[in-house]
């Protein structure tokens, strides 16, 4: 399980996967959302721009990542 310390007010799904290094680049970071690998609080997210805030738990492609 990794945290995320989120500085901002929120942060875009694509954008956290890019950061992460789950994702290569943006077209990467599009094609694993579209293909319903990420979860956001238990329900599948689609939305590639999804804003992200203190307290969402993502799981994608094995990992768990909290945003704090």
């Amino acid at each position: 399980m990794r945290e995320f310390q989120l500085t901002t007010e929120y942060i875009e799904l694509n954008k956290l996967l890019k950061l992460l290094r789950i994702a290569q680049t943006g077209g990467h970071a599009k094609i694993i959302v579209e293909e319903g690998e990420v979860v956001r609080n238990g329900e599948s997210e689609f939305r590639k721009r999804a804003k992200l805030i203190k307290g969402d738990v993502i799981k994608v492609l094995g990992e768990t990542i909290t945003i704090v």
